[in-house]
């Protein structure tokens, strides 16, 4: 792998996207929590919301590792294509 293919991002970045999160997570369970409604309700929210959250974790995994394994298909086939190439043309 050449350090070209390595992506990386901005320390500002990371920290945007960290604290967006944090402050989504505070957000939804504070308007769980002062939500004038049953504790079972306020339950029922607050367990939906985890799996959400969880779930959403799950299937951006799934989708960069899909990705990812798809890349490495396309380039061991542009390899294999090369070789060919250079084996026909010499």
């Amino acid at each position: 792998m050449h350090e070209s293919d390595i992506q990386s991002h901005s320390s500002g970045w990371l920290f945007y996207v960290k604290a967006s999160f944090v402050a989504s997570l505070v957000a939804m369970g504070a308007g769980i929590l002062f939500m004038p409604m049953d504790l079972r309700v306020q339950g029922y929210f607050a367990i939906s919301a985890l799996f959400l959250v969880s779930s959403s974790f799950t299937l951006a995994k799934t989708m960069r590792d899909e990705h990812e394994s798809q890349r490495l298909i396309h380039k061991i086939n542009e390899a294999k294509t090369n070789k060919i190439i250079s084996e026909f043309t010499e």
